[in-house]
């Protein structure tokens, strides 16, 4: 699998194991990255210039570990070949794993690698790194001139990477991949049944009695991991109450979770589990896709990553397609926004002993070579314009066509990023509410009852959002 606008997973996935990393004493591992030891670089004293902006040193070194989920890890390769035949001297030691922060967090007080993908179940708390300065800011990256087309690094990219790689004021984090979710469906099978793939609630209630009667669950999900069940909830509540409710929720403002559009969002989602319209059984993440994938449920919600996931299981003649999440109707405040955005997230450990190839080597993965590599091999949007312009796959099509129609306004989240409290209650809330556990009220209430708790907590170091 793969994660992370949050986007990690995608944004896939992301913040899975936040709170675990808040376990540690106070005087632990990150608490050491503030200062403890001076970071020993090893790429002083080369000449910087515009094609080599941050003086990267010839004959140095450069270690990068990729998360390999479920875009696998062969698109960072390819960048790794992208890099080297500009610098053919500086040694690229490349990894991959699934554990970065159990891997990754004992390293970052002493001698890190210099460039991490930050992603996984297995990751590492981005605003436990920003507080303990264990990361490095990296907006002198947006301002480089871009690897190989005009304009800066920053004009190159997609809506959104940049804030959804913002902290604080500053950029922290290089999204690589740029997901859009949605709900994913099998266009041969609604050719061959005459079915429409629904665009609210409703249009999903009144198709469901037959796909059931086909012998199919119109729906399935990943009941184990709450952070999968919540995208899909989350921008329901968006659609339906809208950008700035969204905003006062990120901002921890009074009785936001109570604001008006939200409670009936959740509604539609108890509706779905009161109708007994899930498939039955407590599947992972893979379970479910392939479930899906075998012809057990007609929709599974999903981020761009699932084609490339699931390519060895994906059987013949199923075409796979995403559509828009369901709004509710004539009430929503948004009911077109769709949500994308940069995800799979990429720091720079303060203390890396090369952050000028960390930083060179970044910017060869954001060229447009290297990202239309990425999406011909993993099915997926790179977070650089136009890196899906020539890859022939009509789910990546499907989700062009999503995008291409959709609002300047991209449904986002930020309260799971900016604190791991709440990361963590809103995941144990939607999977309670998906398991019929929970109602749509008493999700409401205890989000508000979590958040207000965070902002009474004058120890916990307070973010904001404007837009």
């Amino acid at each position: 699998m793969s994660a992370t606008p949050d986007l990690n997973r995608r944004t896939l996935l992301r913040r899975a194991a936040a709170a675990g990393l808040l376990t540690l004493p106070a005087a632990g591992v990150l608490s050491a990255c503030a200062g403890s030891e001076p970071a020993q670089d090893d790429s002083s004293g080369a000449a910087k210039s515009k094609d080599n902006p941050f003086g990267v040193k010839d004959d140095s070194s450069v270690k990068v570990v990729i998360f390999n989920g479920g875009l696998g890890d062969q698109w960072a390769k390819e960048d790794e070949a992208v890099f080297k035949a500009k610098y053919p001297n500086i040694t690229v030691n490349m990894s991959s794993t699934q554990k970065i922060k159990t891997e990754e967090q004992p390293k970052m007080a002493t001698r890190p690698s210099d460039v991490v993908m930050n992603s996984g179940a297995d990751i590492m708390d981005i605003s436990t790194l920003i507080n303990e300065s264990a990361i490095e800011p990296l907006d002198d990256l947006l301002d480089a001139p871009a690897w190989d087309s005009e304009g800066t690094v920053a004009d190159t990219l997609l809506p959104g990477t940049v804030s959804d790689g913002t902290f604080q004021g500053k950029f922290y984090v290089v999204n690589i991949a740029y997901t859009v979710w949605g709900n994913w469906y099998n266009a041969a099978l609604f050719d061959k049944e005459g079915w429409q793939p629904p665009k609210t609630f409703d249009d999903f209630f009144a198709l469901a009695p037959k796909i059931k009667a086909k012998g199919m669950a119109p729906y399935v999900y990943d009941a184990v991991h709450g952070y999968y069940p919540r995208w899909a909830l989350m921008a329901t509540i968006w659609k339906s109450a809208g950008k700035q409710a969204v905003i006062d929720i990120d901002n921890l403002k009074e009785n936001a979770w109570k604001a008006d559009g939200v409670l009936p969002a959740l509604q539609a989602w108890e509706k779905l589990v009161k109708d007994k319209l899930l498939l039955p059984g407590k599947l992972d993440h893979t379970q479910s896709q392939q479930a899906w994938l075998d012809g057990k449920a007609a929709f599974i919600q999903l981020g761009t990553w699932l084609k490339n996931e699931m390519a060895e299981t994906i059987p013949p003649g199923f075409e796979m397609k995403l559509s828009d999440y369901w709004s509710l109707g004539a009430s929503d405040k948004a009911p077109n926004d769709v949500y994308a955005g940069a995800g799979e997230g990429i720091v720079v450990p303060s203390k890396a002993p090369n952050k000028a190839a960390a930083k060179e080597f970044l910017r060869a993965m954001l060229s447009k070579e290297g990202s239309a590599k990425f999406a011909e091999l993993t099915k997926s949007l790179a977070s650089t314009k136009g890196s899906g312009d020539n890859v022939q796959d009509s789910a990546l099509a499907s989700a062009n066509e999503l995008m291409s129609n959709a609002p300047q306004d991209l449904v986002s989240f930020k309260f799971w990023n900016f604190y791991a409290d709440l990361d963590k209650a809103s995941q144990n809330f939607c999977a309670e509410l998906m398991a019929g556990r929970l109602t749509a009220q008493e999700f409401v209430d205890g989000m508000q009852a979590a958040a207000d708790k965070v902002a009474k907590d004058s120890s916990v170091k307070k973010q904001t959002r404007s837009a």
